[in-house]
């Protein structure tokens, strides 16, 4: 079953170092925004994939930061999430993984209660057997000699 939060608002997302974002909810419609952002769509097609997943991810958050804590400038002033202040941030690795695994992947990523359940008897795998078996550590030698 999934549950749908039908109030769904803003939520802190703690990054680690002090720092925290308030997000919006990851929609449709953000994710939408986002690939359609011109940073992404201008990306010439042979764009390695990190490269591909950074930008995606500055379009995300770019899109569903509205506010932030622990962020200041190179006087230690709170600074305001701009788009050039949250690339910034961005750039920061352990904050990019942070924000990815705790913001994007969920987002990516349907919560479902009692999703695991066990072959049924009269399924397919009904009565099979394990057919595959690990060499025998003589057959790995032999086989490692004449390789």
């Amino acid at each position: 079953m999934i549950r749908l939060d039908l109030n769904a608002g803003p939520e802190w997302l703690d990054l680690g170092h002090g720092v925290r974002l308030k997000l919006l909810p990851l929609t449709t419609a953000l994710m939408a925004a986002a690939r359609a952002d011109e940073a992404v769509e201008s990306l010439p097609e042979d764009t390695p994939d990190e490269t591909r997943a950074i930008a995606f991810a500055k379009a995300i958050a770019g899109r569903a930061v509205i506010d932030w804590a622990g962020i200041g400038d190179e006087k230690g002033e709170p600074l305001a999430p701009t788009p050039a202040a949250i690339d910034a941030l961005l750039d920061i690795y352990p904050l990019f993984e942070a924000f990815q695994l705790g913001y994007v992947a969920k987002g990516l990523v349907l919560d479902q209660e009692k999703n695991g359940s066990l072959p049924l008897p009269s399924g397919t795998s009904a009565g099979a057997t394990d057919t595959a078996r690990g060499a025998s550590p003589a057959a790995s030698a032999r086989t490692a000699r004449q390789g």
